[in-house]
């Protein structure tokens, strides 16, 4: 029997790909970072979230997704805090300034805060839970993971580079501060925007 399902891995590298070049909350980040700092000082960022998310298939993958199916309350506390986060998040875009300002006052994202955004970043663990209970690369569980984690990262990388590239590549168009005002407050509302499905299930919970 072969370790790997080569009947599976299309659908699996489809899967990374579609979810991983789509708009979310990290490739809106990448964009942002791309424009407001460059693309080699978005490196870290970019780094830090392929790490993130193959962490946190690897984690799904060892049961830590079997702990919200008999803990739902775990799984509606993390959504509270990724809305929570996310909108921090999207308030400090929007409030970013000129691209050229003093030393220390404004940075890109670091590796470790990128990795570790992916445990509240709701389009992650979509992306993670969804691939784990459909996509099987192997018979194992755990070994699945594994599989899912590297086509994660080898197909994912290149897509978030994509739109921190494009975001790099927009420098010179929004070096005027009035249209990296609008740039910025328009990546803060898409942020928001992406909270819309967490915010109608926690709605319809509280009514």
């Amino acid at each position: 029997m072969s370790f790997l399902s080569f009947s599976a891995l299309p659908a699996g590298m489809l899967f990374a790909l579609v979810t991983s070049i789509t708009p979310g909350p990290n490739n809106t980040m990448v964009l942002a970072s791309g424009v407001n700092f460059g693309f080699r000082r978005t490196l870290p960022h970019l780094s830090g979230i392929s790490a993130g998310v193959v962490l946190l298939m690897l984690s799904v993958g060892i049961g830590l997704g079997e702990a919200f199916v008999h803990f739902p309350v775990l799984y509606t506390v993390l959504e509270v805090a990724s809305v929570a986060y996310l909108l921090y998040l999207a308030w400090k875009i929007g409030t970013s300034g000129e691209l050229k300002v003093k030393q220390g006052e404004r940075r890109p994202m670091k590796f470790l805060e990128a990795a570790a955004f992916q445990w509240v970043n709701p389009k992650a663990w979509m992306m993670v839970l969804t691939a784990a209970t459909t996509i099987h690369l192997c018979e194992s569980t755990s070994l699945n993971a594994v599989a899912m984690a590297v086509v994660f990262y080898v197909i994912g990388f290149p897509c978030i580079c994509v739109w921190a590239g494009f975001g790099t590549a927009m420098r010179q168009v929004l070096s005027n501060p009035k249209w990296l005002r609008v740039f910025n407050l328009t990546m803060a509302a898409l942020l928001v925007l992406s909270l819309y499905p967490i915010a109608l299930k926690l709605l319809g919970m509280g009514g």
